[in-house]
């Protein structure tokens, strides 16, 4: 079985105490390649560092709207700066993570839009696939990608939409990210929801070291856990979870051209 984790943050301190056997480790289970995700511009040059001395690991930068009150007007002005030093290197996939967080209401939806917006058109100008954060913002985030119309794509971070909104983004370019929030059995809607969604359109993710599947209660979420998430899913589809990982695996090569 050949994985690729799309969404993580191994960068983050929580591994720090044993990265190196965490990815030792994801190696022998097959997990071949991931996606390191930035999320405010402190912890860029960390990402970046990481995902050049391991093979396997890739970087996206973006500005995640969760710490809306940590980014600065300049700070948009350095992300543009950081894709234009890196076009071109392989190592760079994506802008992300970035998006619209309604869940969170002390976050000032105006704000998050232009920030959104903003880096849509980063993605766009760089023709680099957007990886979105979308927390009960569906909607409005649809009727944006409506208006930008990304040549690439991307992928919808933990996709807890319905079919329909599926469907929307599906025609928009995106693919669905699924990690381990439907391996919960009480997560009864979201289930319902992948079992229905065409393997065309699913790529594989953990969110490490959040989210951790209901195989691995209150602990720290890992990219060694995919394996296993893959096999959940694939019950929920009545798949193999070789079949998953082999379709999951070949969207996300072709999303990120590799």
């Amino acid at each position: 079985m050949r994985l690729i984790d799309t969404h993580n943050h191994l960068d983050f301190p929580d591994f720090d105490a044993d990265r190196g056997e965490v990815l030792t480790n994801c190696r022998a289970l097959g997990v071949e390649r991931m996606v390191v995700l930035g999320v405010y511009q402190a912890n860029w040059q960390r990402l970046w560092e990481l995902v050049s001395r391991e093979d396997g690991l890739y970087a996206a930068f973006g500005l995640h709207p969760v710490y809306l009150d940590q980014h600065r007007p300049e700070h948009l002005h350095e992300l543009r700066r950081w894709l234009e030093r890196l076009a071109g290197q392989p190592k760079l996939c994506a802008v992300g993570e970035f998006g619209l967080d309604y869940y969170l209401e002390t976050l000032d939806r105006e704000r998050q839009q232009a920030l959104f917006e903003a880096q849509l058109e980063l993605a766009a100008e760089f023709a680099l696939p957007a990886l979105l954060h979308v927390r009960r913002s569906h909607a409005v985030v649809i009727a944006t990608l409506k208006r930008f119309k990304l040549k690439r794509g991307g992928i919808i971070h933990a996709f807890a939409g319905s079919v329909e909104e599926a469907k929307e983004y599906l025609k928009l370019g995106f693919k669905l990210g699924l990690g381990g929030a439907a391996s919960w059995p009480q997560a009864l809607r979201l289930r319902k929801v992948v079992a229905a969604l065409p393997v065309e359109a699913i790529v594989l993710e953990t969110d490490a070291p959040d989210m951790a599947p209901a195989m691995h209660p209150n602990q720290r979420n890992s990219p060694e856990y995919l394996p296993q998430i893959c096999a959940a899913l694939a019950e929920l589809k009545k798949i193999s979870p070789d079949e998953l990982a082999r379709a999951s695996t070949d969207n996300a090569r072709a999303l990120f051209g590799w």
